[in-house]
């Protein structure tokens, strides 16, 4: 039987800020890695989203999220999702994952502001906590699925795409030491 280590509280809430960070650095190199052509690419079907709608809507999820779960944090600017360049993108992104990240340490330390999660304006709201950080971080790896799987079928694979498994690389990114 393998025996996991149990962190102390403090190092556990440093590891989930981490590793979101790492999430966050994956996509990071997704807009790195793909090809300019593919940004405003009409996928087929009627309602297809393009690569740049589906960046910003994970942006928009974000700025949900923080408007309803932590009013007393201000608001990054909205985006276009018609209109927006995968520089803006990489910027908003970039600083709503700080601002998320105060939310989580904030929802996830015991006297923290954060007491609820809503996800939507329409849902019920989540006592701030695990399963609050864990739909976060598979909202985003959902979205980075979809990505590099159009991506690809609009001919332009994402080089180098398995850099996102390669996660001691990304912690060491972020400037972090890596799982405990």
């Amino acid at each position: 039987m393998v025996r996991a280590a149990v962190l102390p509280p403090s190092d556990f809430l440093q590891s989930l800020l981490e590793t979101y960070a790492a999430s966050e650095r994956m996509n990071q190199l997704l807009l790195d890695r793909l090809d300019p052509r593919a940004w405003t690419a009409k996928p087929g079907g009627r309602s297809g989203r393009t690569i740049a709608a589906i960046f910003a809507h994970m942006y928009q999820a974000r700025r949900k999220w923080l408007r309803l779960s932590a009013p007393h944090i201000q608001l990054p600017v909205a985006l276009d999702r018609r209109r927006c360049t995968r520089h803006q993108v990489q910027a908003a992104l970039s600083r709503s994952a700080r601002d998320c990240m105060k939310m989580l340490k904030e929802a996830l330390t015991p006297d923290g502001a954060v007491k609820y999660f809503h996800r939507d304006g329409w849902s019920s709201p989540w006592p701030a906590g695990a399963a609050m950080f864990a739909y976060m971080v598979m909202h985003d790896a959902h979205h980075r699925g979809q990505i590099c799987m159009l991506a690809r079928q609009l001919g332009f694979p994402i080089k180098s795409s398995h850099e996102v498994w390669m996660w001691e690389k990304l912690w060491k990114q972020c400037g972090f030491l890596g799982p405990r």
